[in-house]
């Protein structure tokens, strides 16, 4: 997938990620990851360092894939957001799948956010994609409804099962849209 060009707002750059991106996008997540958890999952499993691990190792593959776009906000030159993409095995062939978009939670409700998202769909107009999917957690509300206010919608063809912690998620996007 081509990766987009740089963006800016009026502080904030999303560019692609580079492997040298790998300790701050890790130290990032874990922030954002023990917000929204917190209180749903006991906090020695969020600290977990086998946990940190994978998510390191996740993420590094994610930064190295030529089919996967993974993609980082910055303010006055640190890492504030991030957001990793790509088109999936068992994804219909016109979706691409959103698989994280984390800000830190000192930067929520600034814009970084909305950069990163912007970012994604410009790069999925550009790819040619009419939809996008993702699953979120159910009981990150916040997160819910950023989706929301971004367009997306429940995906009618996913219902959760009753014992589901995640919510799917699916974004038409409107052809020339950006």
């Amino acid at each position: 997938m081509t990766v987009p060009r740089p963006a800016s707002g009026p502080d904030i750059t999303v560019r692609a990620a580079v492997p040298g991106d790998l300790d701050a996008i890790v130290a990032l997540h874990a922030r954002a990851r023990a917000t929204y958890y917190r209180g749903r999952l006991p906090d020695a499993l969020l600290a977990d360092p086998a946990g940190t691990a994978r998510r390191r190792t996740g993420w590094a593959g994610a930064v190295e894939r030529p089919d996967t776009t993974v993609l980082c906000a910055e303010r006055a030159g640190t890492t504030v957001g991030v957001a990793s993409f790509r088109r999936e095995d068992g994804a219909p062939a016109d979706a691409v799948v959103l698989h994280q978009l984390h800000v830190d939670p000192a930067h929520w409700r600034t814009g970084v956010g909305t950069a990163l998202h912007d970012a994604c769909v410009a790069a999925w107009h550009a790819a040619g994609h009419p939809r996008a999917r993702l699953q979120v957690y159910w009981h990150n509300r916040r997160a819910r409804d950023f989706y929301a206010r971004h367009g997306w919608r429940p995906d009618e063809g996913r219902r959760p099962a009753p014992d589901d912690t995640h919510l799917s998620l699916t974004l038409t996007l409107a052809p020339g849209a950006r």
